[in-house]
């Protein structure tokens, strides 16, 4: 099931991706968030967490740094992003 997802998503990143203008606000970007929570949270955890991530890429979002974090949430991790905005001396 894992495996089925993650070429679905790489699908999308091959065949989709390239022909829309780049929109995703986060880095890693949203597909490449799905693939890594599906790998580290497995097919269900990991699915719904990309698309909590998809939902939370919009106009109204600042965007930023927001790796998959180690354990299961919907919501985005602010621990990382604080750490990597420490390391880069911002605000």
């Amino acid at each position: 099931m894992r495996w089925l997802l993650i070429q679905l998503v790489r699908g999308y990143q091959k065949v989709i991706s390239p022909l829309t203008p780049p929109s995703c606000r986060y880095s890693p970007t949203c597909s490449d968030y799905m693939i890594t929570a599906i790998k580290k949270h497995g097919a269900i955890k990991g699915v719904l967490m990309g698309i909590c991530r998809i939902l939370r890429c919009n106009p109204f979002i600042h965007g930023g740094y927001d790796p998959v974090p180690d354990h299961f949430t919907v919501f985005r991790n602010k621990r990382a992003q604080a750490e990597y905005r420490r390391s880069m001396n911002l605000k």
